[in-house]
């Protein structure tokens, strides 16, 4: 998917109304450790509570408030968030894993928010097509409740990625204190599994297959991992 872009302007507006200071009106000297804000590659503002900004314009963009092809991308290290809205960006569907415990919708801290109810909805679509069109999940739908999300290459920089919701399951079960076997048995063709780093904090998303990381053409390859062109 190629983004084909959306204004700025209502983005800038959105965060003025949510704390951030004009760069016109910022004062280094008196807030010198305060997030510089980035839209399209032009300085607009700086804040001074990123991580609550952050997550108010993630949650907008997950209930479809924002355009879904808007990237989010805050620098921790850099003192940056940045946004883009700019056409032209090369971006791809990934599931969304749940942050926070949703008291709204019970969806469970590390949980992919794809629940089963919107799977049997969608299995139930294919089998009897709504009548009404506006009745119609799809892919669409998927979007609009925000269980994929598309990545761009700047956000999945500072996106954590697994590769299936196994390996989501298994991560859960470690950071919960259970012993996990890293054994992979003695069958050749069963896939290897990589093995789960207790450092990692949380995953933000997952693959909706593990192809996907290649993208589609090069998924077509025979053997693309034993290919020495790619």
């Amino acid at each position: 998917y190629v983004s084909v872009g959306s204004p700025a302007d209502p983005l800038i507006e959105f965060m003025i109304n949510r704390g951030m200071e004009v760069v016109e009106e910022y004062e280094p000297l008196r807030y010198p450790h305060a997030t510089k804000i980035f839209v399209n590659g032009v300085w607009v503002g700086v804040h001074q509570d990123p991580k609550h900004l952050v997550s108010q314009v993630l949650d907008t963009r997950r209930k479809s408030y924002l355009q879904y092809e808007v990237s989010l991308v805050r620098e921790i290290r850099d003192q940056e968030f940045k946004i883009f809205s700019d056409a032209g960006r090369v971006m791809r569907p990934v599931f969304t894993v749940q942050q926070e415990d949703e008291a709204e919708t019970g969806i469970e801290k590390g949980h992919l928010v794809l629940t089963k109810e919107l799977v049997n909805k969608l299995a139930k679509e294919q089998a009897e097509p709504p009548e009404d069109p506006n009745e119609k999940i799809g892919w669409e739908g998927l979007i609009r409740a925000g269980a994929v999300e598309y990545l761009d290459a700047e956000e999945e920089e500072t996106s954590m990625i697994c590769m299936t919701p196994e390996d989501l399951e298994l991560y859960r079960l470690q950071k919960a204190g259970v012993a996990l076997d890293d054994d992979n048995g003695d069958d050749l063709n069963k896939r290897l599994k990589t093995r789960t780093n207790p450092t990692t904090h949380m995953y933000t998303h997952c693959e909706i297959h593990p192809s996907m990381i290649l993208g589609i053409c090069a998924s077509i390859i025979p053997f693309p991992d034993h290919n020495q062109v790619s």
